[in-house]
């Protein structure tokens, strides 16, 4: 691993409302304001798996009792921030009850629930998040 990279991990959250299934993504309160899944660096000492638990709570409010994780799906992604190396790592989880409430952080500045056309246009600046976001919806329709 790469020392000076920065790692990241979180959980791409979705929802079902009936045959709909829907992504949580947030609003940062910084930078371009951009939309993102809730996640975060990790900590001294803590896994990868556990920031994104951490980061999940910590920026929507939502615990690990209220979603079903999928661990076996997981993507990385490998890009730069302000010329230095970033690692992502996601999961897949979703919300048991389709109307547990987000509570942001102030991170944030807001969030939505998007089907994946909404939410492809939402981070359409970020082609390998997009790919994330066909993965998974991939993976729910095969799997889930």
């Amino acid at each position: 691993m790469n020392p000076k990279q920065k790692v990241a991990a979180g959980f791409l959250v979705f929802r079902r409302l009936g045959k709909e299934i829907q992504y949580l993504l947030l609003q940062t309160s910084y930078g371009e304001n951009h939309w993102s899944p809730p996640k975060g660096h990790v900590d001294p000492g803590e896994t990868e798996l556990q920031t994104a638990l951490r980061e999940t709570e910590e920026e929507a409010g939502l615990k690990e009792s209220d979603f079903t994780m999928y661990t076996e799906f997981q993507r990385t992604l490998n890009y730069e921030v302000q010329g230095k190396p970033k690692r992502v790592v996601y999961w897949l989880s979703e919300l048991k009850n389709p109307s547990t409430p987000v509570t942001l952080s102030d991170e944030h500045i807001d969030f939505k629930w998007l089907n994946l056309p909404q939410a492809l246009n939402y981070v359409e600046k970020y082609k390998d998040f997009q790919q994330v976001l066909n993965d998974a919806d991939t993976f729910i329709k095969s799997n889930l």
